[in-house]
């Protein structure tokens, strides 16, 4: 049975799937440009200044600051929060357009949805619009850079650029789903947390752990609802929780849109979601004779809050 909490983020999960009107003053359905996702920032700000406010929490390898928009209702209590990232990997555009789009649903839901309202007055929303500012930018430069994923970080030898931020966190690193080639999409860095903007979310989440419930990182390659751990050698120790939560989200989502979201951990689902060897590793003959695959991964951002004892951490 789902607990209160639990409960709490099924509410959350129907939340981002609702529709929304169409705002005369800035297009939700559109991909926009670095600057005025900034822009847009500083007028969610000026719009509702009772509940949001910007906080600056690290800079990128070329020196951009990143920021948050934290979320909530003011209260004397010590409040537990959520995370949400968008934009870590620079070419999924819709991933910022959704981190917008949920923002201006948040604010203007909780003044009638009493559900939402709740959440507000409990608990602080970390908003992230765009991780990886550096190739956010260079994804816009032009059409032979739009399908950039990485930061713009040099690589150990100077002749090839970009960390996939999405391996270089503290989680079983370097260990497996990774590259050591600097020119790959998936080359993991250096060493764990070697990149500025994996740095910036290790020590903004990390020094509030205790606080954090739930940890979202948002991407776009498919209608999944990912849980930890992507290491096939490790399962997370509320691994049941985090699957029946996922299911009724995922639930949820049906009975809004009738789009059917897969719920499981990466080396569970990604090859049988995608059904292409691009997401397969690792084949496994089952007793019925089957053959399946895997797709494993470390150094992810989700399963590094999950390892920090953050109970509901999603893909």
């Amino acid at each position: 049975m789902l607990t209160s909490l639990g409960l709490h983020f099924v509410a959350l999960f129907s939340l981002l799937v609702q529709g929304t009107v169409k705002g005369a003053e800035y297009d939700y359905y559109k991909y926009h440009p670095m600057e005025e996702i900034s822009s847009w920032m500083a007028q969610m700000v000026k719009d509702h200044p009772d509940v949001v406010t910007i906080v600056d929490y690290g800079q990128t390898y070329e020196k951009r600051t990143i920021s948050l928009l934290k979320i909530g209702i003011e209260s004397e209590k010590r409040k537990k929060a959520i995370w949400m990232d968008c934009g870590i990997h620079a070419r999924e555009w819709i991933a910022p357009a959704f981190c917008q789009y949920f923002v201006k649903q948040i604010l203007q839901s909780y003044k009638t949805d009493a559900k939402i309202e709740t959440m507000m007055r409990d608990m602080d929303f970390y908003v992230t619009p765009v991780l990886n500012i550096d190739g956010y930018l260079y994804s816009w430069k032009d059409n032979t850079t739009r399908l950039w994923r990485k930061n713009r970080s040099p690589g150990p030898s100077g002749d090839c650029y970009g960390t996939d931020l999405n391996r270089n966190f503290d989680a079983n690193w370097g260990t497996i789903g990774v590259s050591f080639n600097c020119s790959s999409n998936t080359y993991c860095g250096t060493q764990p947390v070697s990149e500025p903007e994996a740095q910036a979310v290790t020590y903004f989440v990390g020094s509030r752990k205790d606080d954090i419930l739930c940890f979202l990182t948002i991407h776009s390659y498919g209608q999944l609802l990912l849980v930890p751990y992507g290491h096939p050698n490790f399962t997370a120790p509320n691994y049941d929780e985090l699957m029946e939560v996922g299911q009724a989200a995922a639930t949820a989502i049906w009975n809004v849109h009738k789009k059917n979201y897969t719920v499981g951990s990466s080396p569970d689902v990604l090859c049988k979601y995608f059904e292409t060897s691009q997401f397969c590793f690792d084949p496994l003959t089952t007793d019925d004779g089957k053959t399946w695959f895997a797709d494993p991964n470390s150094g992810s951002s989700r399963d590094w809050a999950r390892m920090q004892g953050i109970p509901y951490t999603y893909t």
